[in-house]
């Protein structure tokens, strides 16, 4: 599972499809012999317009159209039954119904064509966001990586979260990001990013410096942006990317971490999740022109059979019904011991759960575990 992608839609199978429309002709089935039946003072006609404003719900215009036919047919024959097709009351009602199907499905035709048209945006964005997000290496040197995408089910709302490794003499590196906002913007700077980080992997020799550069390659595409007058209304200063950028050698039991915000890496040993809090994180990428700062890397201790889990705040946000957070911490120490492939897949079936089949924001999340030098 180098890298996985899940949609929490529920799925629309023929089965149920079909049980959805049966919905409407059952209801005038039942309005029919009931309004047939009834007291001669009770008129149950006027519910047969619900049919077709049911359809029109979930169904196109064609068979809206359909279910109002059968609705209007069905009104004439409970007129004919009681009294006759000519009755000033019957007709008032055959009248009204052939109205509001008209309307319905005017608006079914309005729903669908508005439906394609969402359909198209979100295709151009995931296709966007699946070449912005290239797939992780299964393995890496001594590592060996998985890495889940979850989307929001927010309609075409796509977020920037981000990741990448790249290989380099010494070892791997690896970037995992959240950029502020969501659409095609965020995937724009999204993009930007990680072009400079695989530019600027094998070039750097020391952490602090790779940082560094992608800070100043962030300021200059900023800066590009106000000169060429694009995003004017937009608020530069509000325009950041969390980011945590790892170098994990192959030789030494270690890694070195720059955090820029980011909410800190898990590392899962022994039935424990530790956060790999830095003594000196820094401001968001983007944000550091309003501050002096210096990036400083941190060593931590990471050797075979330790596993690594980075992720980004879409997944320590994510609240249930009672609006407690994911705890992200206590799950993910639960599970140690499985390889990463196992590891995302349990972890993202659990969330998924706990935030009811809906998160609120799109979540990645990248599992790095050490094997031996030989493996």
């Amino acid at each position: 599972m180098a890298s996985r992608r899940f949609l929490q839609s529920f799925p629309k199978t023929p089965r149920r499809r079909k049980a959805l429309v049966a919905m409407p002709f059952a209801l005038i089935a039942v309005v029919t012999v009931v309004d047939v039946i009834a007291p001669p003072d009770v008129h149950l006609g006027p519910f047969l317009v619900a049919a077709p404003a049911v359809a029109a719900s979930f169904t196109g215009p064609r068979m809206t159209a359909f279910v109002g036919a059968v609705a209007v047919l069905a009104q004439s024959l409970v007129a004919v039954a009681r009294t006759s097709i000519n009755d000033l009351n019957h007709t008032y009602q055959i009248i009204a119904l052939i109205l509001i199907s008209v309307f319905v499905t005017f608006f079914a035709h309005l729903r669908e064509r508005n439906e394609q048209a969402v359909s198209q945006l979100r295709s151009v964005a995931e296709a966007a966001q699946r070449v912005v997000l290239r797939p992780l290496p299964r393995r890496s040197g001594p590592l060996r990586i998985a890495s889940v995408y979850l989307a929001a089910e927010a309609e075409t709302q796509i977020g920037g979260d981000l990741y990448a490794a790249a290989r380099t003499t010494d070892g791997t590196r690896l970037i995992i990001g959240d950029v502020r906002g969501k659409g095609l913007s965020a995937i724009g700077e999204a993009a930007s990013v990680l072009g400079a980080f695989h530019a600027l992997s094998r070039q750097e020799a020391q952490l602090p410096d790779l940082v560094a550069h992608l800070e100043a390659s962030i300021a200059l595409d900023e800066n590009h942006a106000v000169h060429e007058g694009v995003d004017d209304d937009r608020d530069l200063a509000e325009s950041f990317v969390t980011a945590a950028v790892l170098d994990i050698p192959d030789a030494a039991t270690e890694l070195q971490l720059v955090s820029c915000g980011h909410p800190p890496p898990l590392l899962l040993r022994a039935g424990e999740a530790n956060p790999l809090n830095v003594r000196a994180p820094a401001p968001p990428l983007g944000l550091t022109h309003l501050l002096v700062t210096e990036h400083t890397a941190q060593t931590f201790t990471f050797g075979v059979g330790d596993t690594l889990l980075l992720y980004t705040d879409g997944v320590i946000e994510s609240r249930d019904r009672s609006g407690a957070f994911y705890p992200l911490p206590e799950r993910a120490a639960s599970r140690c011991g499985q390889g990463p492939d196992s590891l995302l897949e349990s972890l993202c079936a659990d969330l998924v759960r706990h935030a009811g089949g809906c998160l609120g924001d799109d979540a990645a999340l990248v599992a790095i575990e050490r094997l031996p030098a030989s493996g």
